[in-house]
């Protein structure tokens, strides 16, 4: 999709706010994000966001596309480490990510990377796919870990709830038979009872809730390390079938 065409190309797009500026050559772009609507992460702060989004709503079925002016626009520019082991840029990693969940799991993600001629017949261009699917890589690795520390958290947290629970529950047994069975001997053995409870309330949300979120973000960060990155010349055709950042 070129500059021109998302708001002329009103059976596709449909535009909610506009630009006060025409974008530079530093602004991340327009982002065409799934949902109420996009978002452009301009580094500009003087630039107010467009914002377009579907006029239709459902899963994706197009490619991820990504029209940059420079190879460098893709990742981060101040990471020190070898082009192949770099960090996506913050504003195109949350663009592909969150295209990429409006994808159905079992259709496989393509990436299609549009540069001018001269970037695309750089030696640079031809390792962009696996510095992408590194990176994704890693994070998927990262929330492996994180997964793993939040049970390891869990495991912990049980433990003390279920000692703090069965000291709670001896106690106020103990505290009611002492009080006999009257208003302060329910209030002492209920009380504790309740507190135990409460002891065991962290563990039982990492087991139940917390860690759901992450693992589907780790599965799609997976998905992505697999996804087939193409690199053309020139600019997108089009934007009918596909969603496209435009980093220029």
């Amino acid at each position: 999709m070129s500059k021109s065409s998302p708001v002329e190309d009103g059976s596709q797009w449909e535009a909610i706010a506009t630009c006060d500026q025409p974008s530079s050559r530093k602004s991340v772009g327009h982002a065409f994000m799934p949902g109420a609507g996009g978002m452009n992460r301009s580094r500009s702060p003087a630039a107010r966001p467009r914002w377009l989004r579907p006029r239709t709503s459902g899963h994706l079925d197009g490619p991820i596309q990504l029209r940059v002016n420079e190879i460098g626009q893709i990742f981060h520019t101040l990471d020190p480490l070898p082009f192949r082991e770099r960090d996506l840029d913050a504003g195109v990693e949350e663009y592909i990510v969150g295209w990429a969940g409006e994808i159905a799991e079992k259709r496989a993600i393509t990436i299609i990377v549009y540069l001018p001629p001269a970037e695309a017949g750089r030696d640079e261009a031809r390792h962009i796919g696996e510095a992408m699917r590194n990176y994704f890589a890693y994070r998927s690795k990262v929330l492996g870990w994180d997964l793993r520390d939040m049970f390891r958290t869990g495991r912990a947290s049980l433990a003390i709830g279920l000692t703090v629970l069965a000291a709670c529950i001896v106690l106020g047994k103990v505290a009611s038979g002492l009080l006999g069975a009257g208003y302060f001997g329910r209030f002492f053995d209920e009380g504790l009872i309740i507190l135990g409870w409460v002891a065991n309330w962290r563990p039982v949300e990492i087991f139940l809730y917390a860690w759901w979120p992450i693992e589907r973000r780790r599965r799609l960060y997976r998905r992505l390390s697999l996804a087939q990155v193409k690199i053309e010349a020139g600019d997108p055709q089009g934007a009918a079938s596909g969603a496209t950042l435009d980093q220029g």
